[in-house]
Protein backbone atom coordinates (compact mmCIF):
# COMPACT_ATOMS: atom_id res chain seq x y z
CA UNK A 1 0.00 0.00 0.00
CA UNK A 2 1.36 3.53 -0.82
CA UNK A 3 0.38 4.35 3.03
CA UNK A 4 2.90 1.57 4.08
CA UNK A 5 5.52 2.81 1.70
CA UNK A 6 5.40 6.21 3.18
CA UNK A 7 5.76 4.83 6.68
CA UNK A 8 8.83 3.16 5.32
CA UNK A 9 10.03 6.05 4.03
CA UNK A 10 9.22 8.10 7.24
CA UNK A 11 11.42 5.48 9.28
CA UNK A 12 14.51 5.94 6.66
CA UNK A 13 14.23 9.84 7.26
CA UNK A 14 15.01 8.86 11.06
CA UNK A 15 11.70 9.00 12.45
CA UNK A 16 10.21 6.83 15.15
CA UNK A 17 7.15 5.04 14.29
CA UNK A 18 7.38 1.82 17.35
CA UNK A 19 4.07 0.64 15.99
CA UNK A 20 4.27 0.83 11.80
CA UNK A 21 1.75 -1.51 10.91
CA UNK A 22 -0.74 0.84 12.92
CA UNK A 23 0.18 4.29 11.34
CA UNK A 24 -1.38 5.43 8.71
CA UNK A 25 -0.03 8.22 6.02
CA UNK A 26 -2.23 9.59 3.73
CA UNK A 27 -0.74 9.21 -0.10
CA UNK A 28 -1.10 13.35 -0.45
CA UNK A 29 1.50 13.81 2.80
CA UNK A 30 4.85 15.08 1.60
CA UNK A 31 7.95 12.98 3.69
CA UNK A 32 10.30 15.54 3.13
CA UNK A 33 7.94 17.95 5.31
CA UNK A 34 8.25 15.92 8.11
CA UNK A 35 11.70 15.66 9.67
CA UNK A 36 13.84 12.76 10.67
CA UNK A 37 15.39 14.81 13.74
CA UNK A 38 13.83 13.48 17.06
CA UNK A 39 9.89 13.21 15.95
CA UNK A 40 8.03 10.21 17.26
CA UNK A 41 4.89 9.01 15.48
CA UNK A 42 2.67 6.31 18.37
CA UNK A 43 0.77 3.88 17.45
CA UNK A 44 -2.55 4.58 15.62
CA UNK A 45 -1.91 7.80 14.71
CA UNK A 46 -3.00 9.35 11.03
CA UNK A 47 -1.32 11.85 9.02
CA UNK A 48 -3.07 13.89 5.98
CA UNK A 49 -2.93 16.73 3.68
CA UNK A 50 -0.11 17.95 1.59
CA UNK A 51 0.65 20.94 4.03
CA UNK A 52 1.37 18.84 7.00
CA UNK A 53 4.77 19.62 8.22
CA UNK A 54 6.38 18.29 11.45
CA UNK A 55 9.33 19.92 12.34
CA UNK A 56 12.34 18.54 14.95
CA UNK A 57 11.57 16.82 18.51
CA UNK A 58 7.66 16.55 18.12
CA UNK A 59 5.79 13.57 19.43
CA UNK A 60 2.61 12.59 18.32
CA UNK A 61 -0.13 10.33 20.11
CA UNK A 62 1.70 9.41 23.44
CA UNK A 63 -1.43 8.75 25.34
CA UNK A 64 -3.66 8.27 22.70
CA UNK A 65 -3.77 8.25 19.07
CA UNK A 66 -3.27 11.44 16.96
CA UNK A 67 -5.14 12.55 13.68
CA UNK A 68 -3.55 15.76 12.04
CA UNK A 69 -4.38 17.33 9.12
CA UNK A 70 -2.76 20.05 7.30
CA UNK A 71 -1.10 20.96 10.54
CA UNK A 72 2.33 23.30 11.15
CA UNK A 73 3.88 21.16 14.36
CA UNK A 74 6.70 22.86 15.26
CA UNK A 75 9.67 21.80 17.32
CA UNK A 76 9.56 19.96 20.14
CA UNK A 77 5.25 20.38 20.30
CA UNK A 78 3.78 17.43 21.83
CA UNK A 79 0.23 16.14 20.67
CA UNK A 80 -0.63 14.02 22.86
CA UNK A 81 -4.02 12.48 21.77
CA UNK A 82 -6.91 13.62 19.43
CA UNK A 83 -7.84 15.43 16.72
CA UNK A 84 -5.96 18.30 14.85
CA UNK A 85 -6.68 20.08 11.76
CA UNK A 86 -5.81 23.53 10.15
CA UNK A 87 -3.79 24.71 13.03
CA UNK A 88 -0.13 25.76 13.60
CA UNK A 89 1.84 24.87 16.60
CA UNK A 90 4.87 26.97 17.78
CA UNK A 91 7.77 25.52 19.81
CA UNK A 92 6.72 23.62 22.43
CA UNK A 93 3.00 23.94 22.65
CA UNK A 94 1.13 20.73 23.77
CA UNK A 95 -2.46 19.59 23.92
CA UNK A 96 -3.34 16.70 26.48
CA UNK A 97 -5.51 13.60 24.90
CA UNK A 98 -8.92 13.84 24.00
CA UNK A 99 -8.17 17.22 22.34
CA UNK A 100 -9.90 18.57 19.31
CA UNK A 101 -8.03 21.51 17.42
CA UNK A 102 -10.32 22.60 14.62
CA UNK A 103 -9.07 25.04 12.19
CA UNK A 104 -7.63 28.71 12.49
CA UNK A 105 -6.00 27.58 15.89
CA UNK A 106 -2.34 29.12 16.51
CA UNK A 107 -0.95 28.03 19.78
CA UNK A 108 2.54 30.07 20.45
CA UNK A 109 5.83 28.85 22.35
CA UNK A 110 4.51 27.08 25.20
CA UNK A 111 1.28 27.47 24.99
CA UNK A 112 -0.53 24.31 26.04
CA UNK A 113 -4.07 22.60 26.97
CA UNK A 114 -5.33 19.54 29.27
CA UNK A 115 -7.68 17.16 28.53
CA UNK A 116 -10.14 17.45 26.24
CA UNK A 117 -9.45 20.24 25.57
CA UNK A 118 -12.03 21.68 22.11
CA UNK A 119 -9.97 24.79 20.52
CA UNK A 120 -11.71 26.58 17.65
CA UNK A 121 -10.23 30.15 15.84
CA UNK A 122 -8.15 30.50 19.12
CA UNK A 123 -4.70 31.95 19.32
CA UNK A 124 -3.35 31.43 22.66
CA UNK A 125 0.08 33.98 22.98
CA UNK A 126 3.26 32.19 24.92
CA UNK A 127 2.95 29.96 28.08
CA UNK A 128 -1.08 30.63 28.08
CA UNK A 129 -2.48 27.46 30.03
CA UNK A 130 -6.14 25.96 29.60
CA UNK A 131 -7.02 23.30 31.95
CA UNK A 132 -9.00 20.04 31.32
CA UNK A 133 -12.54 19.75 29.92
CA UNK A 134 -12.27 23.34 28.54
CA UNK A 135 -14.18 24.64 25.46
CA UNK A 136 -12.44 27.70 24.40
CA UNK A 137 -13.04 28.59 20.87
CA UNK A 138 -13.26 31.93 19.02
CA UNK A 139 -10.97 34.01 21.63
CA UNK A 140 -7.58 35.30 21.91
CA UNK A 141 -5.66 35.46 25.05
CA UNK A 142 -2.27 36.84 26.27
CA UNK A 143 -0.50 37.72 29.74
CA UNK A 144 2.48 36.39 32.08
CA UNK A 145 5.76 36.22 31.24
CA UNK A 146 7.08 32.71 31.26
CA UNK A 147 6.54 28.87 31.97
CA UNK A 148 5.49 29.83 36.03
CA UNK A 149 3.66 33.06 35.38
CA UNK A 150 1.36 32.96 32.93
CA UNK A 151 -2.43 33.48 31.91
CA UNK A 152 -4.31 30.25 32.58
CA UNK A 153 -8.25 29.41 32.02
CA UNK A 154 -9.51 26.40 35.10
CA UNK A 155 -10.89 23.46 34.11
CA UNK A 156 -14.85 22.78 32.91
CA UNK A 157 -14.51 26.43 31.59
CA UNK A 158 -16.21 27.62 28.09
CA UNK A 159 -16.85 30.31 26.27
CA UNK A 160 -20.24 30.84 24.74
CA UNK A 161 -19.82 31.92 21.41
CA UNK A 162 -23.15 31.02 19.98
CA UNK A 163 -26.29 33.32 20.52
CA UNK A 164 -29.88 32.81 20.14
CA UNK A 165 -29.64 34.87 16.74
CA UNK A 166 -27.58 31.82 15.69
CA UNK A 167 -24.40 34.32 14.87
CA UNK A 168 -21.07 33.40 16.00
CA UNK A 169 -19.67 37.28 15.52
CA UNK A 170 -18.61 36.48 19.89
CA UNK A 171 -14.89 36.87 19.74
CA UNK A 172 -13.44 37.60 23.20
CA UNK A 173 -10.20 39.39 23.94
CA UNK A 174 -8.09 38.10 26.78
CA UNK A 175 -5.29 40.83 26.69
CA UNK A 176 -4.14 42.19 23.94
CA UNK A 177 -1.58 42.03 21.28
CA UNK A 178 0.75 44.80 21.65
CA UNK A 179 1.50 44.11 25.26
CA UNK A 180 0.97 40.74 25.29
CA UNK A 181 3.83 39.63 22.58
CA UNK A 182 6.27 41.45 24.60
CA UNK A 183 5.36 39.11 27.57
CA UNK A 184 5.72 41.60 30.72
CA UNK A 185 2.29 41.47 31.80
CA UNK A 186 0.16 40.15 34.77
CA UNK A 187 -1.08 37.21 34.20
CA UNK A 188 -5.10 36.63 33.88
CA UNK A 189 -6.68 33.86 35.69
CA UNK A 190 -10.45 32.39 34.84
CA UNK A 191 -11.63 29.82 37.44
CA UNK A 192 -12.96 26.41 36.88
CA UNK A 193 -16.94 25.86 36.16
CA UNK A 194 -16.66 29.30 34.83
CA UNK A 195 -17.55 30.97 31.19
CA UNK A 196 -17.22 33.98 29.14
CA UNK A 197 -20.32 35.02 27.22
CA UNK A 198 -18.68 36.30 23.81
CA UNK A 199 -17.75 38.72 22.73
CA UNK A 200 -16.40 40.16 26.03
CA UNK A 201 -12.91 41.80 26.86
CA UNK A 202 -10.63 41.22 29.45
CA UNK A 203 -7.23 43.26 30.58
CA UNK A 204 -4.55 42.41 32.33
CA UNK A 205 -3.94 41.44 35.85
CA UNK A 206 -7.77 40.37 36.16
CA UNK A 207 -8.70 37.11 38.18
CA UNK A 208 -11.98 35.98 37.96
CA UNK A 209 -13.33 33.45 40.66
CA UNK A 210 -14.53 29.68 39.89
CA UNK A 211 -17.96 29.51 38.95
CA UNK A 212 -18.33 32.99 37.56
CA UNK A 213 -19.74 33.87 34.28
CA UNK A 214 -18.73 37.04 32.71
CA UNK A 215 -20.81 38.68 31.07
CA UNK A 216 -19.27 42.15 30.61
CA UNK A 217 -16.45 43.72 29.69
CA UNK A 218 -13.37 43.82 32.64
CA UNK A 219 -10.82 46.49 31.88
CA UNK A 220 -9.40 47.79 35.27
CA UNK A 221 -6.31 45.88 35.85
CA UNK A 222 -5.28 43.46 38.99
CA UNK A 223 -9.25 43.33 39.79
CA UNK A 224 -10.91 40.19 41.12
CA UNK A 225 -14.59 39.16 40.29
CA UNK A 226 -16.23 37.06 42.48
CA UNK A 227 -19.22 36.67 40.02
CA UNK A 228 -23.04 37.87 40.10
CA UNK A 229 -26.10 36.33 41.12
CA UNK A 230 -28.24 34.98 38.49
CA UNK A 231 -30.76 37.64 36.56
CA UNK A 232 -34.35 36.07 38.18
CA UNK A 233 -36.61 37.97 35.39
CA UNK A 234 -38.40 36.83 32.01
CA UNK A 235 -38.06 38.68 29.32
CA UNK A 236 -39.71 38.53 25.52
CA UNK A 237 -37.42 37.22 23.10
CA UNK A 238 -37.42 38.39 19.63
CA UNK A 239 -35.43 36.18 17.09
CA UNK A 240 -33.15 38.60 14.37
CA UNK A 241 -33.34 41.38 16.79
CA UNK A 242 -29.62 42.88 17.25
CA UNK A 243 -29.92 45.18 19.98
CA UNK A 244 -26.33 45.88 21.01
CA UNK A 245 -24.95 45.78 17.30
CA UNK A 246 -23.10 48.89 18.21
CA UNK A 247 -21.30 46.66 20.87
CA UNK A 248 -21.11 43.61 18.52
CA UNK A 249 -19.69 45.96 15.48
CA UNK A 250 -16.84 47.73 18.33
CA UNK A 251 -15.72 44.65 19.53
CA UNK A 252 -15.90 42.47 16.35
CA UNK A 253 -13.86 45.33 14.97
CA UNK A 254 -11.06 45.55 18.11
CA UNK A 255 -10.64 41.99 17.70
CA UNK A 256 -9.73 41.95 14.13
CA UNK A 257 -7.68 44.72 14.69
CA UNK A 258 -5.51 42.95 16.96
CA UNK A 259 -5.32 40.43 14.42
CA UNK A 260 -4.12 42.58 12.00
CA UNK A 261 -1.48 43.71 14.24
CA UNK A 262 -0.13 39.86 15.16
CA UNK A 263 0.02 39.79 11.65
CA UNK A 264 2.15 42.67 11.05
CA UNK A 265 3.94 41.74 14.08
CA UNK A 266 5.03 37.78 12.85
CA UNK A 267 6.04 39.85 9.13
CA UNK A 268 8.25 42.59 10.74
CA UNK A 269 9.88 40.25 13.50
CA UNK A 270 8.88 36.85 14.10
CA UNK A 271 9.89 36.58 10.38
CA UNK A 272 13.66 37.66 11.92
CA UNK A 273 13.69 34.01 13.99
CA UNK A 274 12.34 31.85 11.86
CA UNK A 275 14.68 31.46 8.81
CA UNK A 276 16.89 29.08 9.76
CA UNK A 277 16.09 26.56 6.83
CA UNK A 278 13.44 25.79 4.85
CA UNK A 279 11.03 23.86 7.22
CA UNK A 280 11.28 26.48 9.83
CA UNK A 281 10.11 29.10 6.70
CA UNK A 282 7.55 26.83 6.08
CA UNK A 283 6.68 26.63 9.87
CA UNK A 284 6.46 30.68 9.50
CA UNK A 285 4.14 30.56 6.62
CA UNK A 286 1.71 28.12 8.40
CA UNK A 287 1.34 30.48 11.45
CA UNK A 288 0.52 33.47 8.20
CA UNK A 289 -1.73 31.85 6.92
CA UNK A 290 -3.46 30.99 10.19
CA UNK A 291 -4.09 34.60 11.20
CA UNK A 292 -5.19 34.69 7.31
CA UNK A 293 -7.84 31.84 8.57
CA UNK A 294 -8.65 33.68 11.78
CA UNK A 295 -9.41 36.95 10.51
CA UNK A 296 -11.38 35.66 7.28
CA UNK A 297 -12.99 33.71 9.74
CA UNK A 298 -14.50 37.21 11.58
CA UNK A 299 -15.26 38.79 8.67
CA UNK A 300 -17.27 36.20 7.69
CA UNK A 301 -19.30 36.33 10.61
CA UNK A 302 -19.55 39.98 11.60
CA UNK A 303 -20.61 39.97 7.81
CA UNK A 304 -23.69 37.27 8.63
CA UNK A 305 -24.60 39.34 10.74
CA UNK A 306 -25.03 42.63 8.39
CA UNK A 307 -26.90 40.03 6.15
CA UNK A 308 -29.28 39.32 8.56
CA UNK A 309 -30.01 42.79 8.84
CA UNK A 310 -31.12 43.14 5.58
CA UNK A 311 -33.58 40.62 5.54
CA UNK A 312 -35.72 42.44 7.58
CA UNK A 313 -38.15 45.02 6.28
CA UNK A 314 -37.35 48.36 8.49
CA UNK A 315 -41.36 49.02 8.76
CA UNK A 316 -41.63 45.47 10.32
CA UNK A 317 -42.02 45.74 14.03
CA UNK A 318 -38.62 45.26 15.29
CA UNK A 319 -37.31 45.95 12.50
CA UNK A 320 -33.81 47.21 11.73
CA UNK A 321 -33.03 50.73 12.46
CA UNK A 322 -31.17 53.71 10.44
CA UNK A 323 -28.13 52.72 11.95
CA UNK A 324 -28.55 48.67 11.53
CA UNK A 325 -29.65 49.95 7.49
CA UNK A 326 -26.19 51.64 7.26
CA UNK A 327 -24.28 48.79 8.89
CA UNK A 328 -25.91 46.34 6.27
CA UNK A 329 -25.86 48.32 3.27
CA UNK A 330 -22.11 49.25 3.91
CA UNK A 331 -20.57 46.26 5.42
CA UNK A 332 -19.03 45.40 2.07
CA UNK A 333 -17.05 48.57 2.70
CA UNK A 334 -15.70 48.17 5.96
CA UNK A 335 -14.83 44.32 5.12
CA UNK A 336 -12.61 46.19 2.54
CA UNK A 337 -11.23 48.98 4.90
CA UNK A 338 -10.45 46.16 7.73
CA UNK A 339 -8.14 44.14 4.78
CA UNK A 340 -6.44 47.02 3.29
CA UNK A 341 -5.28 47.77 6.83
CA UNK A 342 -3.26 44.67 6.06
CA UNK A 343 -0.91 47.13 4.34
CA UNK A 344 -0.32 49.31 7.10
CA UNK A 345 3.03 49.11 8.37
CA UNK A 346 2.37 51.41 11.02
CA UNK A 347 4.47 54.62 11.99
CA UNK A 348 7.48 54.58 10.37
CA UNK A 349 9.64 56.16 13.09
CA UNK A 350 7.84 53.74 16.14
CA UNK A 351 8.65 50.41 13.90
CA UNK A 352 12.13 51.74 12.77
CA UNK A 353 13.04 53.05 15.86
CA UNK A 354 11.54 49.55 17.47
CA UNK A 355 13.32 47.28 14.95
CA UNK A 356 16.80 49.13 15.50
CA UNK A 357 16.09 48.22 19.17
CA UNK A 358 15.37 44.50 18.38
CA UNK A 359 18.28 44.32 15.86
CA UNK A 360 21.06 45.68 18.58
CA UNK A 361 19.40 42.91 20.73
CA UNK A 362 19.61 40.37 18.74
CA UNK A 363 23.60 40.95 17.91
CA UNK A 364 24.45 41.58 21.52
CA UNK A 365 22.76 38.12 22.79
CA UNK A 366 20.94 34.49 21.46
CA UNK A 367 18.96 34.70 18.59
CA UNK A 368 16.08 32.98 20.43
CA UNK A 369 12.95 34.67 19.95
CA UNK A 370 11.64 34.46 23.73
CA UNK A 371 15.18 35.16 25.32
CA UNK A 372 15.52 38.30 22.73
CA UNK A 373 12.16 39.87 23.31
CA UNK A 374 12.10 39.22 26.90
CA UNK A 375 15.60 40.66 27.30
CA UNK A 376 14.84 44.04 25.90
CA UNK A 377 14.46 47.05 28.00
CA UNK A 378 11.09 48.50 29.21
CA UNK A 379 11.73 51.48 27.42
CA UNK A 380 12.66 49.26 23.67
CA UNK A 381 9.04 46.93 24.55
CA UNK A 382 7.22 50.39 24.75
CA UNK A 383 8.43 51.48 21.93
CA UNK A 384 7.56 48.11 20.01
CA UNK A 385 3.83 48.42 22.02
CA UNK A 386 2.61 51.78 20.72
CA UNK A 387 4.17 51.10 16.92
CA UNK A 388 1.21 48.15 17.12
CA UNK A 389 -1.09 49.68 19.14
CA UNK A 390 -1.28 52.52 16.10
CA UNK A 391 -1.52 49.39 13.96
CA UNK A 392 -4.69 48.66 15.79
CA UNK A 393 -6.08 52.13 16.22
CA UNK A 394 -5.63 53.06 12.46
CA UNK A 395 -7.42 49.94 11.76
CA UNK A 396 -10.06 50.47 13.86
CA UNK A 397 -10.43 54.14 12.69
CA UNK A 398 -10.43 52.76 9.14
CA UNK A 399 -13.33 50.29 9.77
CA UNK A 400 -15.51 52.66 11.91
CA UNK A 401 -15.60 55.61 9.54
CA UNK A 402 -17.41 53.98 7.09
CA UNK A 403 -20.32 53.41 8.96
CA UNK A 404 -20.37 57.13 11.54
CA UNK A 405 -24.03 56.70 12.12
CA UNK A 406 -23.26 53.94 15.01
CA UNK A 407 -21.17 56.68 16.45
CA UNK A 408 -18.14 54.00 17.68
CA UNK A 409 -15.11 55.74 18.56
CA UNK A 410 -16.10 59.37 17.57
CA UNK A 411 -16.40 58.29 14.10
Amino acid sequence: MAENGLVKQLISRGVTIPCPQSVQIGPEVLPERISGQGVTIHGGCRLFGEKTLILPGAELGAEAPVTVKNCWVGPDVKLQGGYFEGSCFLQGASMSSGAQVRSGCLLEEGARGGHTVGLKQTILLPFVTLGSLVNFCDCLMAGGTDEKNHSEVGSSYIHFNYTPNQDKATPSLIGDVPRGVMMNQRPIFLGGQGGLVGPVRITYGVVVAAGAIVRKDLLKENTLLLGSPAIARTLHFRPGIFSNLKRIVTLNTIYMAQLVALRRWYVEVRSRFMDRDPMDKALFQGALETLDLALNERLRRLGQVAERLGERDAEEEGGPGPKAQEFHKRWGEMDAAIRGALDFAGNPALRESFLECLERRTSEAESDYLGVIRGLTPEDQGLGTRWLQGVVDETCKRAWAVVPGLGIGGA
